[in-house]
């Protein structure tokens, strides 16, 4: 069964770049070279610790992109009821929140016209990883469960991995944003620390609603052309499915 998205969203804006670079000119120098081959871009904690993070939040404005801030806010509930207020002040699209129920009931409180993003499991860890940090259930049963709780108490969406997708899709209904990061579009890399990672058709076709892609873009001969050729492969699945030539 397919779960392509059907929410009112410009297909170049489905793919958001991870601007996971040193620095705020690399960052800069990266946007720039892709051009309007992107219109959307994630900034995380790398480039928090580096300095103007808000300046460049103001810079990608300036250059009408739109803005996934990635910084995971995980505190006292108070406390980051009070960040998310201070961030929908900004030109930002979407922020992650990590946490009990109190923390995404705060932070869905404090969000006005910004969209929160509940972190499920990580797509750099698998079952291994899961075990050690003490988590006995399936990885499935556990992105369910906390994309449940994240959606009823006011979050927009999840960050999931695109193998988990189709199971939110089927419990829990196409009503919410599911954002995709682990895309790869070849094969992984062994150096590579994602783990539960997805092609870019089968993140689409499993429910997701955007994807994030770093290093394919980043680290290619030519990051434009590779961003190019993801926007196509992303028009494919859309307009194969308007035609009505995908079967489920």
């Amino acid at each position: 069964m397919s779960w392509l998205s059907n929410k009112p969203i410009s297909v170049n804006e489905r793919l958001i770049v991870a601007l996971d670079v040193p620095d705020i000119p690399q960052a800069k120098a990266l946007v720039t070279l892709l051009g309007d081959s992107v219109i959307f871009y994630k900034i995380g904690l790398e480039l928090f610790m580096s300095g103007d993070y808000f300046e460049l939040i103001d810079w990608l404005n300036e250059q009408n992109k739109r803005i996934f801030v990635d910084l995971k806010f995980f505190d006292v509930p108070a406390t980051v009821g009070r960040a998310v207020k201070q961030l929908s002040d900004k030109k930002v699209d979407f922020v992650t929140i990590h946490g009990n129920n109190a923390i995404m009931q705060a932070a869905a409180e404090q969000k006005g016209q910004l969209k929160v993003l509940a972190v499920t499991v990580l797509t750099s860890l698998d079952r291994g990883d899961l075990d050690d940090l003490g988590f006995k259930c399936d990885v499935e049963e556990l992105v369910t469960s906390r994309a449940k709780r994240a959606i009823e108490l006011g979050c927009d969406g999840v960050i999931s991995s695109g193998l988990e997708a189709p199971g939110l899709r089927d419990s829990l209904g196409p009503n919410f944003l599911v954002v995709s990061p682990g895309i790869r579009p070849v094969d992984n890399k062994p150096d590579d620390d994602q783990k539960r990672v997805v092609s870019v058709e089968q993140a689409f076709y499993n429910g997701a609603d955007h994807i994030v892609v770093g290093r394919p873009i980043r680290d290619a001969r030519d990051p434009k052309q590779a961003a190019l050729d993801i926007q196509k492969s992303i028009r494919h699945v859309f307009s194969e499915n308007l035609s009505g030539d995908h079967n489920d």
